[in-house]
C-alpha cells in the first residue's frame, strides 16, 4: 500500500500546477495493462520496450531563428569581391560549440524561389550552380543528412574560396555533425582570411576553445531511466457487457473483478556506442514490477534484454534489433520471449516521411507440476507494419500506420491473425505536448474453441482511443527538473470490444499517470 498511497500524493502534487506555460518535445509514457492471454501481454511488453527505448533516443531540439535573406546574400557575394561578413548572429547565451549551429539550422531561400526539393540527379546535372546546390544542402541538413550537407559545400567552398559566409555555413554544419577535426581545421583557415572582422574571430576562437576543452568526442554514452505509474481500470479483465460468459456451451456468470487499480515501477540502463558519423549501437538493461489491489494473481516482475544498431544511408534510416525477455507471474508459469527485427524509415522531405517493420517472436510458458497446460499458449509470432508520417508545422504532426500479425500457437485454439489500422495526432502545445490516437484491430482466429463454443469460430473487432498530455516537471518546477528530463504523463483509454462470442464483447476504459526520468551519467 505504500506505493499507492505515494502515488496519489504525488498526483496531488504534481497536477496542481501541470498546465504551464512552456511547450516541450515528444515524449511518449505511460502504463498499459493486457487481460489477454500470456503469449498476448508477453508481445505487448516488448512492443512497450522497444517503445520506450526508442522514445528516449529520438528526442531533437526546435532551432530558434531563421534568416530568410542569408543564401541571398551568399549568392551574391559569390558574385563580387565585398564577402559578407555578419551572416551569423551569435547567441551568447549559448554554449560555445552551439553558436553557430543553432542559428544556420533554419536558413531559408528567399520568397518566390521554388518550393521544390532538389535531387541529386539535378545537382549531377549543375554541380557549379551555386543557388541550387544550396538548396540542395539546406534541405539535406533540415532531414539530418549532414554527410550531403557537408560534401555539399566542401565543394561550394572550393568553387568560391572568398565567401566567407559559405565557410561559416559549413562550419555550422560541421558542429552540428560533431566533427571536431574538419571544425578546427576549418577554423584555422577562416582566422587566416584578413579581412575577418573581429566579432568573426572572437565567435571562431571561442567555438575552437570549448571544442579543445571538452577533448574527443565520446564513444560511449550511457543512461538511466525511472519510471513510476498508476493505472485505474474500469474492467481489468475485459468482463462482459452481460457479466457472462460461453463455457461448454452454458452460459454462466463472470466471477472476476471488473475494477482494480495496477501500480507499477521500473528501471532501465542504456549504454550507446558511437560508430562513426552515422551509426551507433544500443544495449539496453531493464526491468519492471507490477501490482494490483484486488486481483492479485496478475502481479508480476519482468526482466528484458535489448541489442539495437542504428545506421543510415542518405535518407534512409535502418534500426535492427533483438530482444530477450522473462515475465515471472505471481501465481502462473513463468514466460521467456525472444524477438528479433528492424524497424525502418525514409524521409522523404522534411514533412512527408515512411516507416516500415518487420518482427520475428517466440514466447514459451515453463510448465511445470503447479501449471500442467501452460505449454498451451507458446507461440511463435510473425508481423508486419507499415507507416507514413506527416509534419503540418512545428505544432501538429500526424501518423497512419497498417499492420499484420501471424500467430501460430502450440494449441491450434490460441492462432490467431490480426490485421491493425492506427491513426494519431500529436499536437506541441503551449501547456503540453498532446497525443491523440485510435486503434482498431480485427482478430480472427484459425481453429473453434469447443470448450467455450462449438458452433462459433472467434473474430473480435476491437477499438481503442486515447488521449496523453506530457509535461516537463521542469516547465513549472525549475528547480526540481532544471534540464527538463523529468516528465508526467496522464493519459485516458477507451476500448470498444465487439465479438461474435460474448465472452469477449466489453468495453473497459482506464486512466493512468506515470513519471519518468531520464538520467545522463557520462554528460
Amino acid at each position: 500500500m505504500h506505493l499507492r498511497n505515494l502515488l496519489l500524493f504525488s498526483f496531488v502534487l504534481l497536477t496542481i500546477p501541470l498546465f504551464g506555460n512552456s511547450a516541450i518535445n515528444v515524449l511518449q509514457s505511460g502504463i498499459s495493462w493486457v487481460d489477454e492471454k500470456v503469449f498476448n501481454r508477453t508481445i505487448e511488453n516488448f512492443e512497450s520496450n522497444k517503445t520506450n527505448i526508442q522514445r528516449n533516443i529520438e528526442q531533437k531540439k526546435i532551432a530558434k531563428t531563421t534568416d530568410i535573406e542569408a543564401l541571398k546574400k551568399i549568392i551574391e557575394n559569390s558574385k563580387t569581391d565585398n564577402p559578407v561578413k555578419d551572416l551569423q548572429t551569435l547567441d551568447k547565451d549559448q554554449e560555445a560549440t552551439n553558436l553557430v549551429a543553432e542559428n544556420t539550422n533554419n536558413l531559408s531561400l528567399a520568397a518566390g524561389e521554388s518550393d521544390k526539393n532538389v535531387t541529386y540527379m539535378q545537382i549531377l546535372q549543375k554541380p557549379n550552380d551555386l543557388e541550387l546546390n544550396l538548396k540542395y544542402a539546406r534541405q539535406q541538413g533540415k532531414m539530418g543528412n549532414y554527410k550531403q550537407t557537408i560534401a555539399t559545400l566542401e565543394r561550394l567552398v572550393i568553387l568560391h574560396p572568398d565567401n566567407i559566409d559559405l565557410k561559416f555555413y559549413l562550419l555550422s554544419i560541421l558542429v552540428k555533425a560533431d566533427s571536431p577535426d574538419k571544425v578546427l581545421g576549418l577554423i584555422e583557415e577562416i582566422k587566416l582570411i584578413p579581412d575577418l572582422s573581429s566579432e568573426d574571430l572572437a565567435s571562431v576562437s571561442e567555438i575552437e576553445t570549448n571544442l579543445k576543452d571538452r577533448g574527443e568526442p565520446k564513444l560511449w554514452n550511457f543512461y538511466a531511466d525511472l519510471g513510476l505509474g498508476g493505472l485505474f481500470n474500469q474492467n481489468v479483465n475485459s468482463v462482459s457487457k452481460t457479466r457472462t460468459k460461453q463455457s461448454d456451451g452454458e452460459v454462466v456468470s463472470f466471477n472476476t473483478a471488473m475494477f482494480d487499480n495496477v501500480y507499477s515501477g521500473n528501471m532501465g540502463f542504456t549504454a550507446v556506442r558511437s560508430i562513426g558519423e552515422a551509426s551507433s549501437m544500443m544495449f539496453n538493461f531493464s526491468g519492471t514490477g507490477s501490482r494490483q489491489d484486488v486481483d492479485t494473481t496478475d502481479n508480476f516482475e519482468t526482466l528484458g534484454l535489448t541489442f539495437g544498431f542504428d545506421t543510415s544511408i542518405g535518407n534512409h534510416g535502418l534500426s535492427p534489433y533483438l530482444m530477450l525477455n522473462t515475465i515471472d507471474y505471481e501465481q502462473d508459469a513463468i514466460n521467456t520471449s525472444f524477438m528479433v527485427g528492424f524497424g525502418n524509415y525514409y524521409a522523404i522531405n522534411d514533412a512527408h516521411s515512411l516507416n516500415y517493420g518487420y518482427s520475428y517472436s517466440d514466447s514459451k510458458n515453463n510448465q511445470t507440476s503447479s501449471y500442467t497446460t501452460a505449454d498451451a499458449t507458446n507461440v511463435v509470432g510473425h508481423s508486419i507494419s507499415v507507416g507514413y508520417d506527416f509534419n503540418l508545422n512545428e505544432t501538429i504532426s500526424t501518423s497512419l500506420g497498417l499492420g499484420y500479425g501471424d500467430n501460430d500457437a502450440k494449441v491450434d485454439t490460441n492462432d490467431y491473425k490480426n490485421y491493425d489500422l492506427d491513426l494519431r495526432l500529436n499536437l506541441s502545445l503551449p501547456f503540453a505536448y498532446v497525443s491523440i490516437g485510435n486503434l482498431v484491430s480485427l482478430v480472427d482466429y484459425g481453429t473453434i474453441d469447443s470448450s467455450i463454443n462449438s458452433n462459433l469460430l472467434r473474430s473480435d473487432l476491437t477499438s481503442t482511443s486515447d488521449i496523453m498530455l506530457t509535461k516537463a516537471i521542469g516547465d513549472f518546477l525549475p528547480s526540481i527538473d532544471p534540464d527538463r528530463n523529468f516528465f508526467v504523463t496522464l493519459s485516458y483509454e477507451k476500448v470498444f470490444s465487439e465479438s461474435n462470442i460474448s465472452n469477449f464483447d466489453y468495453i473497459g476504459d482506464s486512466f493512468s499517470i506515470g513519471f519518468n526520468k531520464s538520467i545522463q551519467f557520462n554528460k
